[in-house]
Formats: C-alpha cells, structure tokens, sequence
C-alpha cells in the first residue's frame, strides 16, 4: 500500500499599511529585536461562535510558521495555520474602540461582537 503526500501551500497572513504601522510602533518601543520578534496570530477554542482570535508581541517559537510583509515578522503556530491563512491585520480606531482586527476570509460566522468567530471545517480541524 502506498501513501498519498499533500503539501499545504500557505496563502500567508499580511498587514494592511495601518496595521504595519502599529506593530512596528510597538516593537520600536519596547527595544525588540525585529529578526525574531512579531505579531503573533493565533487561534483557540471559545467564544460564542467556537474560535477566538489571539494576537500577542512575542519572540519566534520552534514549530512558528513565520511571514514576512512590511518587514516584519507574523508568528503563526501551525495548529492555527488553517484557520487564519489568507488573513490580513489591520488596526482601527473607531467609535468601538482601537486595536487590531482580522480580516479572515475562511470565516462563515462570527458573533455580533465580533470577538468570535466560526470556519466551515470546523468539524475537520481540530480545535486548539
């Protein structure tokens, strides 16, 4: 019997200008060395619509999976690879308040607050 190998071609994960503009004003100030720093985007279990983003400043993992866009780095851990592939990072300032915000094409549902959301193989994908 042999075996069927598929390798996963990544879309990538990117910043709008204002996201870039935002992560790098933050590395800046906190003296972080850009080569193994970034924006880490992550996913876990929760929230109303079953997944919840995580978006944290943090130092390259073994396991990341890293993009590069506007010279900076985008830690992403391969469990939640899947779920945030194609994304882009933005930073709003709006009447809502002020933050970074995932704009995520694989999403199908989100909650009205927009902290949640849902991806359609959610059954396939294994929570993290």
């Amino acid at each position: 019997m042999t075996g069927t190998t598929v390798t996963y071609q990544a879309k990538g994960v990117r910043f709008t200008e204002q996201g870039a503009v935002k992560v790098r004003e933050f590395l800046e100030s906190q003296g972080a060395d850009v080569t193994s720093a970034g924006l880490r985007v992550g996913v876990r279990g929760g929230g109303c619509s079953g997944f919840q983003y995580q978006l944290a400043f943090d130092d390259q993992k073994d396991g990341d999976v890293i993009f590069e866009d506007h010279g900076l780095r985008i830690l992403v851990d391969a469990q939640s690879l899947p779920y945030v592939d194609g994304s882009s990072i933005d930073y709003v300032d709006s009447l809502q308040g002020a933050g970074f915000q995932v704009n995520n094409p694989n999403v199908t549902a989100a909650c009205g607050c927009g902290s949640s959301f849902r991806v359609a193989d959610e059954e396939q994908v294994s929570a993290v």
